[in-house]
C-alpha cells in the first residue's frame, strides 16, 4: 500500500497532553520494514532527522541526541553528565516535573533548590535573578510546559535572566511537552540543552528521547573532572554516535529503534518543508487553545493557570464544577470517543482534568478536532448535572 492511500482505522480521539494523534503518514512510516540500523539506508535518515530536529529547535550549532527512551531519559542526560556529585542546581517548579526533575538530580548527586509558585503559576523573573545573585549555580532547569498544571514558563526570558546575573550557569529546558508546540529558539535564547520525548508536539508514537545540547554545554561536559554517573546515559557513549550520525555513517553503541526514526522523519519533513510553517504551526496551536481555554470559562468554569501569559498552547488544565471530580467527567467523554487526562498534580488531582490540543489536532483544522472535544465535553457535563450560566 502507498503512503499516500493509508487510512487509519477508525479510534477513539486521543487527547491527552501525550501521546497524541499521530498522521497517517508518520504512522505508515511507523511500519517500515525491519531492516539494520547499521546501513547506508538507515544512518541517511538519522542524518536527516539531526538535521530538521536543528530546524524544529533554531539553532545552527547545538547537537540533538536521539535516543531509545521516553522523555525521563533526558532528565538522566542531563543530570549525570553536567553536573557533578555536591554542585549546585537551581530548579524552576511549576508542577509535577519540576518535583520529578529535582528528584533525578538528587539521584546524581546535585545539591538542588527549588524556586516554586502556588499552583498553576510560575517563579517571577524577579524572583529568579535573586536566586541567581544568592548562590552560584552550575545549572538552572526549568518545565518550558508542565502537564500537571498546564503552565507556560517564559523560555526566552528565563535564558535572559541568566545571561544578566549568573552567564556561566546552564539553562536546561525540559521541553517534552512543549517541542513542536512552543516556539524554541535555542541560538537566539540561548538555551543551552532542550529535552524532549517523541510522542507530543512533535506526533509521533512514544519510544524516542529526544534532546539537544548547545557547544557550550559540551564544552562544560567534556571538562569534568569526573567520569558520567550514568552508563546508558553517557555522552562519552552516545557523542561520538551522534558525531558520525551528523556525517552519515552508522555507528553503535546500543540498537536505536529504527522504525521510530523513520516515524520521526516523516513528522520533521512535515513540520520543516510543508505548509503550514513552523510560525505558523505555533500560532495554530495558540488559536485551538484559546478556542478550548474562551469556551470553557464562557461555560462558567475555572482553568488552573492563574493567567493567560502563564498558560500553554498545546493543552489546557480545567477545574471541574464545585462538587464533581474528574471521574464525573472523563469516563463520559470517553463514552463519546473522546479520550481526555484526568488530574496529575498531588494538591488538585481529584478536582481538575486535562486536554490536549498538540499536532495534528491543533494544526489540521479539517479534521474538526477541537469541535468534536468541546461537543463531548458540553455533553459530558450535561450528563452530569452541570447547568450552564444562561
Amino acid at each position: 500500500m502507498a503512503a499516500s492511500t493509508f487510512k487509519q482505522e477508525p479510534h477513539k480521539l486521543l487527547v491527552i497532553p501525550g501521546p497524541i494523534e499521530v498522521a497517517d503518514d508518520v504512522l505508515y512510516a511507523n511500519a517500515h520494514p525491519s531492516m539494520s540500523h547499521m546501513s547506508p539506508d538507515f544512518a541517511a535518515v538519522f542524518q536527516d532527522c539531526i538535521v530538521k530536529t536543528k530546524t524544529v529547535l533554531y539553532t545552527e550549532t547545538a547537537q540533538p541526541f536521539l535516543i531509545a527512551g521516553s522523555g525521563t531519559l533526558g532528565w538522566d542526560m542531563a543530570a549525570s553528565n553536567l553536573v557533578e556529585p555536591g554542585e549546585d542546581v537551581l530548579v524552576l517548579n511549576s508542577g509535577y516535573f519540576g518535583d520529578s526533575f529535582a528528584e533525578c538530580l538528587a539521584i546524581y548527586g546535585a545539591k538542588v533548590e527549588q524556586l516554586g509558585a502556588p499552583v498553576g503559576d510560575k517563579p517571577t523573573i524577579e524572583q529568579i535573578e535573586e536566586a541567581l545573585k544568592k548562590r552560584k549555580y552550575k545549572m538552572l532547569t526549568f518545565t518550558h510546559v508542565d502537564t500537571s498544571t498546564g503552565v507556560l514558563s517564559d523560555a526566552k526570558e528565563i535564558c535572559a535572566a541568566v545571561k544578566r546575573v549568573s552567564p556561566d550557569t546552564l539553562t536546561v529546558l525540559d521541553g517534552v511537552c512543549s517541542v513542536g508546540s512552543e516556539e524554541i529558539r535555542m541560538d537566539e535564547w540561548g538555551v543551552d540543552v532542550v529535552l524532549a520525548a517523541s510522542q507530543k508536539g512533535l506526533g509521533v508514537p512514544p519510544g524516542l528521547c529526544v534532546a539537544c545540547v548547545s557547544q557550550k554545554a559540551l564544552s562544560v561536559f567534556k571538562a569534568r573532572k569526573a567520569p558520567p554517573t550514568s552508563y546508558f546515559a553517557s555522552w562519552v557513549k552516545w557523542l561520538p554516535i551522534m558525531e558520525a550520525y551528523n556525517k552519515g555513517a552508522a555507528a553503535y553503541f546500543a540498537t536505536p529503534p529504527v522504525q521510530i526514526i523513520y516515524a520521526l522523519q516523516a513528522a520533521l519533513t512535515t513540520m520543516t518543508t510543508k505548509s503550514p510553517s513552523l510560525e505558523e504551526r505555533f500560532a495554530l496551536h495558540k488559536e485551538a487553545s484559546a478556542k478550548i481555554k474562551d469556551t470553557v470559562q464562557g461555560w462558567g468554569l475555572k482553568l488552573v493557570t492563574k493567567s493567560s501569559d502563564a498558560a500553554a498552547n498545546g493543552m489546557t488544565a480545567v477545574y471541574t464544577p464545585e462538587g464533581m471530580t474528574p471521574a464525573d467527567i472523563v469516563p463520559k467523554m470517553l463514552k463519546r470517543g473522546v479520550i481526555v487526562a484526568a488530574g496529575l498534580h498531588k494538591d488538585i488531582k481529584n478536582s481538575y482534568f486535562r486536554i490536549g490540543s498538540l499536532g495534528i489536532t491543533a494544526v489540521d483544522k479539517s479534521r474538526g478536532d477541537i469541535d468534536t472535544i468541546l461537543k463531548a465535553l458540553r455533553e459530558a457535563l450535561e450528563e452530569a448535572g452541570y447547568k450552564f450560566p444562561a
